[in-house]
């Protein structure tokens, strides 16, 4: 909004030929949805409670968690929020990457939002069944898979490059489809398992956000993604505002959900911030990458999926609880100490990411 008020006013007035700059107007959204959060963070905390939208804890889960039962969830409403009005206002509101990626992202919200209203209703842990939540997903994920192949942004739309590997890029073809929709679902699904412990999705999504920020101004900047042979994506460096909204909006959000927690962001947060970094993903050709950047996110559900497998083949747990970080947990290491080497563990895996930029 303020790039199509404010921008055509620099013929006249020069100082206003900095909206011009994606650069000037991703910190004007990280900030934006920052102070978005934070101020509207305990209003939103207070109204929660008034509603009683307690977090359901499971029967069977650590001890220490029945503490935190009646803790304010459904707190991705305000990170939501914060992320559409931050770059409502920065965006250039005519690209149709900002409006693909907040599509993407209030879509899973909603299907957050149904399936935490549900266990809220039912006053348990089950909200929407899993295949229910499968089906939206993947009719998100096969939907904005389409739109990409039918409506490419270059030659290279269906190309899917691998880390560390210039030349290796197969061309996927209609196939693209179906990654997409995986890539999707499984980021949404992978960081809503990670949301476990207070903070413990949070910092990760943040440095992920801030990643794939980057990430998104060197695909749009054909200069630079010349230079770092990367695909270039026309476009797709309007989406930095997007990610910076997310990094804004996270890190206020963490103000709240840091240890001990005042508030979680429910399913209607972890679910709409993974598709987030999905299609940030997605867009700027980087799907693979996704792998590392979100390591801790992919560790978690690898540690669902083992254990499952374990179980149901063997009858015998490979952890004393999945997702992981609960295994830890009941192993004795303090929650505090988990969530921040989680987050550390995040950091270096997003510097590596970025050095793929160079070892091609």
């Amino acid at each position: 909004m303020f790039y199509h008020l404010l921008y055509p006013l620099s013929k006249t007035y020069i100082v206003f030929n900095v909206f011009r700059y994606v650069t000037f107007r991703t910190a004007g959204a990280i900030l934006t949805a920052l102070l978005i959060s934070i101020a509207l963070g305990p209003s939103v905390i207070r109204k929660l409670t008034e509603l009683h939208v307690g977090q359901p804890i499971r029967d069977d889960g650590p001890q220490s968690h029945f503490k935190k039962s009646g803790t304010p969830t459904m707190g991705g409403i305000l990170i939501l929020f914060a992320v559409f009005s931050a770059t409502l206002l920065w965006a250039d509101l005519t690209n149709r990457f900002v409006w693909l990626a907040v599509f993407v992202t209030l879509w899973m919200g909603a299907v957050g939002f149904a399936d935490d209203y549900l266990k809220l209703r039912r006053k348990s842990s089950q909200g929407l069944s899993m295949k229910e939540k499968l089906l939206w997903q993947f009719v998100l994920g096969l939907a904005v898979g389409a739109y990409l192949y039918l409506f490419p942004v270059d030659a290279f739309t269906t190309k899917l490059p691998f880390p560390f590997f210039k030349r290796l890029m197969p061309d996927l073809g209609p196939l693209y489809i179906l990654l997409a929709a995986l890539v999707i679902v499984g980021a949404a699904n992978a960081v809503n398992l990670t949301d476990g412990l207070d903070g413990l999705a949070t910092g990760p999504v943040l440095i992920a956000s801030a990643a794939f920020t980057i990430f998104a101004y060197i695909a749009g900047h054909m200069t630079v993604a010349k230079y770092l042979q990367v695909i270039p994506v026309r476009g797709a460096s309007e989406l930095t505002i997007f990610g910076g909204a997310l990094v804004g909006a996270s890190l206020g959000f963490l103000w709240f959900n840091a240890y001990p927690a005042q508030v979680f962001m429910g399913d209607v947060g972890s679910l709409a911030l993974g598709a987030a970094l999905a299609i940030l993903a997605v867009i700027t050709k980087n799907e693979l990458l996704l792998l590392i950047v979100g390591g801790v996110f992919v560790i978690e559900a690898i540690s669902v999926i083992v254990q499952v497998f374990s179980y149901k083949t063997t009858r015998k747990r490979v952890f004393r609880m999945a997702p992981i970080h609960h295994h830890y947990e009941l192993n004795g290491l303090a929650e505090p100490k988990i969530i921040v080497r989680f987050w550390i563990i995040s950091f270096i895996l997003a510097l590596v990411s970025l050095t793929t930029l160079k070892l091609r």
